[in-house]
């Protein structure tokens, strides 16, 4: 009888799922419009997209601070979790491909009516006993591939939170490093109207003792004092930046705000040359184009699942157990009780709902193809905008450059004019006030150089991101660095993405 029952499920089953078939689009990688170069065109190449090129700058303690926020971010521990979340929906989506194996047991007394058509006659007893022992098996087939599709859509899911996580990995060390050399533009910034403002003082106490003397005017006293205020102002405004910055990058570091240690300025960062003459095809490796070729291949899934509801649905079940009025007979082969079926249930009129809800899922699908096909495009110009950008701006910071000596000198000749008493203090104070100015505009400058670097090794994406993603996985993943692989990895993409084609 077992072997009965065990052979006919089997039988039915591979049957059964010899001619299913699977409904919905197989994902065909949409065609997309690669440039062959940049717009841009650089003759100097010293990098390519796959450096740790936080490294470059040579200051150990930014590479610090990008481990740190590698380890401890807030984010990244949420991304980490929500990838665990959908590996485990991959699991719940593709369990629906196998049987669904059961047991139960129950024991029961019970007293019946001797007021009732069949009731037990007078003088025997009204209480009955029942034993039961059960394993139950339920499978529902896959004919048209509903399970297989949604179990497609999950995996997609999962690959795009991972994509998503390596997405964040590229924005928070390029906010690290962002936030870390504007803090040594402000600290250079500081320094400038610290030492100018001493200046100024020093030029106030002489003006005043002069003016006692008898040699100025107070109006020259006043113009002095005037401009020693100028520069005390900028100061409480340059701390508070500092202030504000440093709490930023706390943050980053997944820590409460507060100092940030640093021993280097801004002057001992080595300024790399900006990567060029790299292949176009390279950026399709960014994460958010990656992600976004993820939700387009699950969108492209669940157009099957909404087809697939148009079908009926068949399922088997089967019994397979011991019953018995008496626990001391439970276990006799007489007390074997079974049962097999199948059944099928599918839509005659739902009002439309299934043309709506496929309706829906093509539209979702296009969408997200045209969201696909968007994300390459802004990446393109993402990275042609940073390469223009870094190239004109160390173009200004040259010009930059230049110009603060030429007020060096300007401001030098204007004291020894004013010293022999050919010019009046004004003249000094115009050249003092222009090369004050000259400074700090060239150390935001500066610093602007550095991040558009920065800007365009995070607009390149490239095989840093997981170099990077290691320094996390070691703390959110431990066991892939013991050997053993991420579960998720046991189920590649269904079809061939379109980022990993060759042009």
């Amino acid at each position: 009888m077992k072997r009965l029952l065990k052979q006919s499920i089997i039988g039915l089953s591979m049957a059964v799922m010899a001619g299913c078939t699977t409904l919905g689009p197989d994902y065909q990688p949409p065609e997309v419009d690669v440039p062959q170069q940049w717009q841009t065109s650089l003759e100097e190449i010293a990098t390519v997209a796959d450096t740790q090129w936080w490294k470059l700058f040579n200051d150990p303690v930014l590479d610090e601070l990008i481990r740190l926020a590698l380890e401890n971010n807030r984010d990244l521990r949420m991304a980490a979790a929500r990838i665990r979340e959908y590996a485990a929906r991959v699991d719940i989506a593709r369990a629906g491909l196998y049987p669904n194996l059961g047991y139960g047991a129950n024991a029961a007394r019970s007293q019946g009516s001797r007021n009732t058509p069949g009731a037990a006659p007078d003088g025997m007893s009204r209480v009955g006993d029942s034993y039961q022992a059960a394993l139950s098996v339920g499978w529902e087939l896959d004919l048209w591939g509903s399970i297989q599709r949604g179990t497609e859509a999950a995996r997609a899911n999962l690959l795009g939170a991972e994509h998503g996580r390596r997405a964040l990995v590229l924005s928070l060390v390029s906010s690290v490093a962002t936030a870390y050399i504007e803090l040594l533009s402000l600290d250079r910034q500081l320094e400038i109207a610290r030492n100018t403002l001493k200046r100024r003082a020093e030029n106030v106490d002489l003006f005043r003792l002069q003016f006692e003397g008898g040699v100025v005017s107070e109006l020259e006293v006043a113009q002095a004092r005037a401009e020693y205020e100028t520069t005390a102002i900028l100061i409480p405004a340059i701390e508070q930046q500092i202030r504000i910055t440093e709490f930023n990058l706390s943050v980053l570091l997944g820590r409460n705000p507060g100092a940030i240690v640093r021993h280097a300025s801004i002057d001992d960062l080595v300024l790399p040359q900006v990567p060029g003459d790299l292949p176009s095809q390279l950026l399709l490796q960014r994460p958010d184009i990656l992600q976004a070729e993820q939700d387009l291949i699950a969108a492209n899934a669940l157009i099957g699942v909404a087809r697939a509801a148009y079908f009926p649905h068949i399922s088997l079940t089967g019994l397979l157990g011991l019953a018995s009025a008496e626990l001391s007979t439970l276990l006799d082969g007489a007390s074997g009780i079974w049962n097999a079926g199948a059944a099928m249930a599918g839509p005659i009129f739902s009002g439309g709902e299934l043309d709506a809800r496929l309706r829906v899922s093509e539209a979702v699908q296009q969408q997200l193809l045209q969201a696909y096909l968007s994300t390459i495009q802004r990446a393109f110009s993402d990275v042609d905008k940073a390469l223009i950008s870094a190239q004109k701006l160390r173009e200004v910071l040259d010009a930059s450059k230049r110009q603060v000596s030429a007020l060096k000198d300007y401001t030098r000749y204007a004291r020894e004019r004013y010293d022999e008493g050919y010019v009046s203090y004004i003249e000094v104070l115009d050249a003092e006030r222009r090369l004050f100015d000259a400074e700090l505009e060239f150390t935001k400058r500066q610093g602007n150089s550095y991040v558009a670097l920065v800007a365009i090794y995070r607009a390149m994406g490239g095989g840093w991101v997981g170099t990077a993603e290691a320094v996390a996985d070691a703390v959110d993943f431990p066991a892939k660095d013991a050997g053993e692989p991420r579960r998720w990895w046991d189920y590649p993409p269904a079809t061939e993405p379109a980022s990993k084609k060759q042009p």
